[in-house]
């Protein structure tokens, strides 16, 4: 069995997710976009803005600033991706729809979704038929333009986002069930439609394959994503259940299209893509948002990186190591500092809350490379500054820098 150093999968896996790729030198573009979600195979959309969104970051990650409305052009002009569970929920190729249709029929019947979504359908039938054919007759809809009250007079919730009023479930449940889908988005809220007026109609002609054929071929997405992964990694990329994923990997492994291998210091066993790209070197320099696919899974972040990661939004204030937002910044094939990052979009402001160095890493290359993307990052956004705060131990060095 072939054995892998922890450099040569790090510069696998570098390389599986783009980061070997050189930036475009003129206007970022649609086939950019493209070629990028074809390293990553899907985008999470997360509702935390306190710096970026998530779905916008890896983008910027990999091509640096883009023109902001490309991705929402292509999602929901173009409809080159569409919306659904994938990663969490993902904005994915269209190319992929049947591969999830198994998972909206799993929803349908009861046996995929959150509890409530589960329970809509068994609970309140006609209600959730209602809603769907609202839809139908009145066109694209919102949670809040649909809501009606409760059952047992419950009184009109607060806030289009965590609206979970009856009509915001059956929605939820429709959604899961593929039956709607993401026409657009105001602001961040969805605008539910009829999946069969929002997607492509070759992508709704496209044949459903069998449950397995569209695990293994979910697989083989998450293999070509990692370049070098273990079995839990190659499940967690589509949220994939344990016996599903392992029959997957099985069967790709016996028709030679998943090969075994060690990788040193991870203590279990891999799988190579065949065919994934070995640079020589990786010289990219990238803030990452703390749900990009390089650093999603926790445990694989260690194991490729030596860095223990875990997002503090829901630690309180006094006990957080970090910081609320903190994003890891990779610099020659290494993580090698964090920053906790916040858009003041009224002061015009990008403020780096606190900037962490990690063990090993250079203070003066990594320092000069951080400054280049966080000015870049306030450019993108259309901030005027960058200001550092003294909290950690780059934060003296990074300032400077920055003046």
């Amino acid at each position: 069995m072939e054995r892998l150093s922890q450099r040569t999968a790090r510069r696998i896996a570098l390389a599986a997710q783009g980061f070997a790729d050189p930036r475009p030198t003129g206007t970022v573009d649609r086939r950019h976009l493209k070629r990028v979600v074809g390293r990553t195979g899907l985008l999470q959309v997360d509702s935390v803005n306190v710096f970026e969104r998530a779905h916008h970051m890896p983008l910027f990650s990999r091509l640096g600033p883009y023109e902001r409305e490309l991705l929402p052009r292509a999602a929901y002009v173009h409809r080159d991706l569409f919306e659904y569970w994938g990663h969490e929920a993902s904005l994915l190729p269209v190319a992929t729809h049947p591969l999830l249709r198994w998972r909206m029929a799993r929803a349908e019947a009861g046996a995929e979704g959150w509890g409530r979504t589960v329970r809509v359908r068994q609970e309140h039938p006609g209600f959730v038929e209602n809603v769907l054919q609202r839809i139908r007759e009145e066109g694209p809809r919102t949670a809040g333009e649909l809501h009606e009250a409760n059952e047992g007079g419950q009184s009109r919730p607060v806030g289009p986002w965590w609206d979970w009023s009856l009509t915001k479930t059956a929605l939820e449940h429709l959604f899961w069930s593929g039956r709607v889908t993401t026409s657009t988005r105001r602001g961040f809220e969805r605008v539910y439609d009829l999946t069969e007026r929002v997607l492509p109609p070759a992508v709704l002609a496209t044949p459903t394959p069998t449950e397995e054929e569209a695990q293994r071929e979910l697989v083989r997405i998450a293999a070509r994503a990692h370049g070098v992964a273990t079995e839990t990694d190659l499940r967690d990329y589509f949220r994939l259940g344990v016996a599903d994923a392992r029959a997957a990997v099985r069967s790709l492994v016996s028709a030679g299209e998943l090969q075994p291998v060690e990788v040193e210091g991870w203590g279990k066993p891999a799988y190579l893509w065949p065919g994934s790209r070995v640079p020589r070197r990786v010289t990219a320099s990238a803030l990452l948002s703390p749900f990009d696919p390089l650093v999603w899974e926790r445990s694989r972040t260690s194991r490729l990186f030596g860095f223990d990661y875990r997002i503090e939004i829901y630690v309180p204030a006094p006990k957080r190591v970090h910081g609320y937002y903190v994003l890891p910044f990779l610099h020659d094939e290494a993580l090698r500092a964090r920053v906790d990052l916040k858009s003041d979009r009224k002061a015009g402001v990008l403020r780096v809350l606190a900037s962490w160095l990690e063990p090993g890493s250079d203070p003066l290359s990594t320092t000069q490379a951080l400054a280049l993307e966080l000015r870049r990052a306030a450019a993108w956004q259309g901030l005027s500054e960058v200001v550092v705060e003294p909290r950690g131990d780059l934060a003296p060095a990074l300032g400077t820098a920055l003046r």
